[in-house]
């Protein structure tokens, strides 16, 4: 008898561990849809392979996302969160991320300086707001700086995000001598602008069917939509203007309580491996965010397909990423009461 309980309490340090590692499992918060699929596909199941621990979604919209985190705070949801650069900044000023130890991510040594956002995240992938149009319906000279959005012949024809006006924005305050802090020297112009304007999208599929039936045959639109849609065979033409084209970077990050920081660290070194780099770039048309990525050379020569240092100096408009956090709410009231009204 003494020998069968010693035999078993063998088998049981024997199968603990085992059993530990199978219900372990790292809980990354990300966009639903093909976002969600997207870090599954290409992170997610690299990073099981690597380590044997699955990967759990939590998805949702990125403001309900930050919510929910806010009520948990303390005891998060996720061990991993990934969002927009300026909203990064909130989840950050509320004490709800981790700072990171860069050192714990080889692959981090090849990031992009614009991708180094803040010591609590970092980028993941790239892309811009810029210029997108229909040539087919939309006759003259090609759009070679915002200021052509002004033009007559635009009037009436033109759509732009409902849901975040910073783009244009700044970009009004650029060509009327400020920039993003001293937003109001724009907002003579941006009322100018008022008169071209046909209809305010309320998400991507909105924007695809504007400009896919030629309701809005010119857009300020994200690069990756615009991509997508001319790999549908609709003739959209995509510009980088003079000025440079609104960067946006998409962030990673550690939720703070997380238990599981150090296979955290190890998922975002798989994020920013150079071959997921390259096949997130493939997949969503937008740049790496580091700088030994093997790119397509068809994805590479995409316009708002960063691929170089040169590029990501020169053909980026970056709004400062916690200014734009501290603004966005001022910005969107501003634009619905003076613009879409």
């Amino acid at each position: 008898m003494k020998r069968i309980c010693m035999a078993l309490a063998a088998l049981a340090l024997v199968l603990t561990p085992m059993q530990a590692s199978a219900q372990d499992k790292l809980v990354v918060s990300v966009w639903g849809g093909s976002w969600r699929d997207m870090v599954d596909n290409l992170i997610g199941k690299k990073f099981t392979a690597a380590t044997g621990v699955p990967v759990e979604y939590i998805t949702g919209g990125t403001i309900d996302r930050l919510n929910k985190e806010k009520l948990a705070k303390g005891n998060p949801e996720s061990d991993i969160t990934f969002t927009t650069s300026h909203v990064c900044w909130l989840y950050a000023n509320d004490g709800l991320y981790e700072q990171l130890d860069l050192a714990k991510v080889a692959n981090a040594k090849n990031l992009v300086a614009q991708a180094k956002i803040s010591p609590y995240h970092i980028g993941t992938w790239a892309y811009v707001y810029t210029i997108g149009y229909r040539p087919d319906l939309i006759k003259g000279a090609a759009f070679e700086s915002w200021a052509d959005l002004w033009r007559p012949e635009v009037k009436g024809k033109l759509a732009a995000p409902d849901f975040d006006p910073s783009h244009l924005i700044v970009v009004a305050a650029l060509l009327s001598g400020g920039d993003a802090a001293t937003w109001e020297k724009g907002q003579a112009k941006l009322k100018e602008l008022k008169p071209s304007f046909k209809a305010f999208y309320t998400n991507d599929a909105n924007s695809q069917q504007l400009i896919a039936n030629g309701e809005t045959p010119v857009q300020v639109i994200l690069s990756m939509n615009a991509h997508y849609m001319a790999g549908e065979g609709v003739p959209i033409e995509l510009v980088i203007p003079k000025e440079g084209a609104v960067l946006g970077i998409d962030t990673v990050a550690i939720m703070k309580g997380s238990k599981k920081a150090e296979l955290a660290y190890k998922f975002i070194n798989v994020a920013l491996d150079p071959q997921v780099q390259a096949e997130v770039a493939k997949f969503k048309k937008g740049s790496p965010v580091v700088l030994d990525a093997k790119l397509d050379p068809a994805i590479a020569k995409l316009p708002g397909v960063f691929t170089s240092v040169d590029q990501w100096n020169k053909q980026a408009i970056i709004i400062d990423h916690k200014l734009r956090a501290e603004k966005t709410a001022e910005w969107r009231k501003w634009f619905a009461e003076n613009i879409m009204n």
